[in-house]
């Protein structure tokens, strides 16, 4: 198992990097109530690379003794559950479509006006 969690999500974004992902954020959510303390975002080159970033990453975690809790598959966007850390991987479409990082941002905000 990889110590804490800001080594797992380093450890996240450079297996990502490596493999070409494009824009890669992190965004912490450790001080709101969310399922999730941290989420990694990161673009991928189109449907098969999306496909093949999740495999490599997956195939790495494991060998650090980490595994999914859960992943939700299609060729657009990938979203792989660690537990304490969400990823979403997503092809250039999808990822202006959905604008996660907006929708989180916006919720991070809300949150807080709420403490």
């Amino acid at each position: 198992m990889i110590e804490n969690i800001d080594k797992k999500l380093e450890f996240i974004i450079k297996v990502l990097d490596d493999k070409k992902a494009e824009d890669i954020e992190s965004v912490d959510l450790s001080d709101i109530d969310y399922i999730a303390q941290k989420v990694v975002i990161a673009t991928s080159l189109g449907g098969k690379h999306t496909e093949a970033l999740y495999l490599y990453l997956k195939d790495a975690l494991k060998d650090h003794g980490e595994k999914f809790v859960a992943t939700d598959e299609t060729e657009d966007w990938i979203v792989a559950d660690l537990g304490d850390i969400m990823i979403h991987i997503m092809t250039p479409e999808y990822r202006k479509i959905y604008s996660i990082e907006s929708f989180l941002d916006e919720l991070k905000k809300s949150k807080k006006e709420y403490i």
